[in-house]
């Protein structure tokens, strides 16, 4: 795992120092109380009195202050009288550690929390207002007070100490003028800006990007001062923009000399091994995008007297990547491939990536194969697995495969004779899974996703939805058996294993959703918080205008999928067992579940006595690896939105075919399908009527036209201009005179 950052110059001493806070310096009791609770904090045990006194004198307190201040704490029941001339921390004392996530307007939120003591438990995260903040700063892990908590259950606290300070590095975008040079940060939670006091001989340009350094105050502060380290470049570059995501998530990014020297010792000879099944004369074929580059799947149908057998076969990575090796450890602290339109950051060196683990046509390689047998109504009937040695006879690609089954396309059908069979079986029973999947309720959403085309230049030439076809629910069909068959096997035979589950949404938020949809005039079933009752919902709307809304609007409504130890079940499959099995080159989980499939296939069977001993791990292993995953999924839509703000900006004054997301009494919230941008309207710029917010029918109201404008309807939009430092789309609606004026 990645080693924190520490903050050049500063002692662990000085990182406990309580924070100045200029509110609480004129409320000077209260001041006095939150140093003396965080210097109890940091002792960890009984003060002296003596102790105590020297400390509020540094501070520049009084023999007045601590006498007030020892009362009032001991008549709270805060802190506790250890002897004569001790004090210690009461063990319900209000105060917490964690994390602090700021917002660009200053305040933040704490967590996860760190209880002290037997102090209180919370349903939200404690709020931190910006007069609260002292001079924390986002990414801080910070002990705090916990103040009050308010009616809608969410406490209200004030940051005592930055127990472990966060990064003193920070990538941002240069300007100058004749005043000052300043680098604004790229990364918004941090609201301060840094004057360039020392340019460490470096010469940007005006709008470069920058990595740099800065010195934090001792007192709050909007200017802070630095040095450059690093210029990164025009900032508007893609390569640039994936180095400030980078910045911005602190991904790990380079491999160390250590994960480079095992590489270079991987023996490139792929054997039989004993215990490992040849299935070499198996044709195997692999499938994926015309893109790809590394082929961790292939796939195999064969029809049998009951129906079809299917091999899922799956590189076997756990061969070349030993359990605490350097390459395992890179490859647990990144937890899985991050991918950028034209770039990727991956879990493991490319060497391993796109070749001795890629399933490459015509090249020996080591798998791991579930072998399923389903009969024609597409029911398992058995399964096994196996350590075994394929060679692929083809690559495909979804856009051939689609040409070949569903478009017959015969210059393709011709040039593939020898798989059509093949083929036409996988399609068989891909049908055969997907319509039994449905029956028990499962959900399939359909959200268009951005494609990017990019020029030679490496600018974003155009965006487009991404076209799904019959040849990526194939494939999709396939890899959700083999999850589920691996799944299932852990289950029955109740062995600890890394499970993929995904917990029932909160009642509340579905019956919003259902109350919301009547006032589209959409006739549901009766409400259900079930699977079954979503994927009718999605069936109802197809094809209408609110499919896409609706689609969003459930997605929202929905939990998080992750990684557990404990089996929950998968809601959105509807599938009592589901893990991740048939990614282990772009995710550690799935190496994990290899590990433990192969263990258990090595008749080294995990009894029930040591299931207690195994799971702390696998649940640790759950929570960290689910918190990578969502950070990977937060960079990829943040570089997204840097590339459609970078696609948009040379069209100002285009319209566009909008829905309405969302509404406010102040914006219509506003998405472009065919580009996949998210923008707003303000409501100021209808000028045609006063509009009022009717927030019970989610729709503005024309306040003597009567015209509305409600979430799901289509509006035919002009793109005003583009916001870079918010990253905002702001759009007017078109009108006659626009559509005359665009015409000529």
């Amino acid at each position: 795992m990645p080693k924190k950052r520490k903050t050049p110059g500063k002692s662990k001493n000085s990182a406990l120092k309580p924070q100045y806070n200029e509110r609480l310096d004129r409320q000077s009791p209260n001041r006095w109380e939150n140093l003396l609770l965080g210097f109890l904090y940091s002792a960890k045990e009984a003060a002296p009195l003596a102790a105590i006194e020297n400390f509020l004198v540094k501070e520049g307190g009084s023999a007045k202050h601590l006498d007030k201040t020892i009362d009032s704490l001991l008549h709270e029941g805060l802190i506790i009288k250890k002897g004569k001339h001790s004090l210690k921390l009461s063990r319900n004392a209000p105060l917490y550690e964690g994390h602090l996530t700021q917002h660009p307007k200053g305040f933040g939120f704490v967590s996860p929390l760190q209880q002290h003591g037997k102090s209180a438990s919370f349903a939200r995260d404690p709020f931190i207002s910006p007069s609260a903040m002292g001079t924390a700063q986002h990414g801080d892990r910070v002990l705090i007070r916990v103040l009050r908590t308010r009616k809608d259950l969410r406490p209200e606290a004030i940051v005592l100490q930055v127990t472990v300070p966060g990064t003193d590095k920070i990538a941002g975008i240069f300007k100058k003028d004749r005043l000052a040079a300043m680098v604004f940060p790229d990364d918004s939670r941090f609201p301060f800006t840094i004057r360039i006091d020392d340019y460490n001989g470096f010469n940007p340009l005006d709008g470069d990007a920058l990595i740099v350094q800065f010195s934090r105050e001792s007192r709050p502060s909007r200017i802070l001062s630095g040095k450059i380290l690093e210029v990164l470049g025009e900032s508007k570059k893609i390569d640039t923009q994936m180095r400030l995501v980078i910045e911005k998530f602190e991904l790990p990014h380079l491999f160390s000399k250590e994960v480079q020297q095992e590489v270079e010792n991987l023996r490139n000879t792929i054997l039989p091994e004993e215990n490992r099944e040849d299935l070499r004369q198996t044709a195997h074929v692999t499938i994926d995008g015309e893109s790809a580059k590394d082929f961790d799947d292939a796939i195999c149908v064969e029809k049998t007297r009951q129906g079809f057998r299917l091999y899922v076969s799956i590189a076997d990575v756990s061969h070349f990547v030993a359990p605490g090796s350097a390459i395992d450890q890179e490859a647990y602290a990144r937890g899985t491939s991050i991918y950028f339109p034209g770039r990727v950051i991956p879990m493991l060196p490319e060497r391993l990536s796109n070749d001795l683990c890629s399933l490459v046509p015509g090249q020996d390689r080591l798998t791991v194969s579930a072998i399923l047998d389903f009969d024609r109504s597409g029911t398992l009937r058995s399964k096994r697995f196996t350590r075994s040695l394929i060679c692929s006879k083809q690559r495909f690609t979804y856009t051939a495969v689609k040409h070949i089954l569903i478009d017959k396309d015969p210059d393709l059908r011709k040039l593939y004779k020898p798989f059509l069979t093949q083929l036409k079986w996988a399609q068989e029973l891909a049908m055969a899974l997907q319509k039994k999947r449905r029956q028990r309720g499962s959900i399939d959403f359909n959200l268009p996703e951005p494609e990017f085309i990019l020029s030679d230049a490496g600018e974003v030439s155009a965006i487009s939805r991404t076209e799904r076809n019959f040849a990526h629910q194939l494939i999709e069909e396939f890899m959700l058996a083999a999850n589920e068959a691996v799944a299932e096997l852990a289950t029955a035979g109740m062995i600890p294993a890394l499970y993929r589950v995904h917990e029932k949404p909160d009642p509340e938020k579905t019956k919003e959703f259902f109350t919301f949809a009547k006032t589209l005039g959409l006739q549901l079933p009766p409400l259900e918080n079930s699977s079954a009752w979503f994927a009718t919902v999605l069936d109802i709307c197809k094809d209408s205008k609110y499919e896409y809304i609706i689609n969003n609007l459930l997605l929202r409504s929905m939990k998080q999928a992750q990684y557990s130890a404990e089996n929950v079940g998968h809601f959105g499959l509807a599938s009592s067992d589901y893990t991740h099995f048939t990614s282990p080159i772009r995710r550690y989980p799935d190496l994990i579940v290899h590990r433990t499939l192969l263990d258990l296939l090595a008749k080294k069977t995990l009894k029930k006595k040591q299931t207690d001993q195994q799971a702390p791990s696998i649940k640790a292993a759950g929570e960290f690896l689910s918190a990578r995953e969502r950070t990977a999924i937060m960079a990829e839509r943040d570089m997204h939105e840097r590339l459609k703000i970078t696609f948009m900006q040379n069209r100002v004054g285009e319209a566009f075919d909008a829905i309405i997301s969302g509404v406010s009494d102040s914006a219509l919230f506003l998405e472009i399908p065919d580009h996949c941008v998210s923008g707003s309207l303000a409501v100021d710029t209808l000028t045609d009527d006063c509009y009022l917010l009717d927030s019970k029918n989610h729709r503005l109201f024309g306040e003597i036209t009567a015209k509305t404008y409600r979430i799901g309807d289509p509006v035919r939009v002009v793109l005003k201009d583009i916001d870079h430092y918010r990253r905002r789309v702001n759009f007017t609606l078109q009108t006659t005179t626009s559509r005359s004026r665009q015409a000529r």
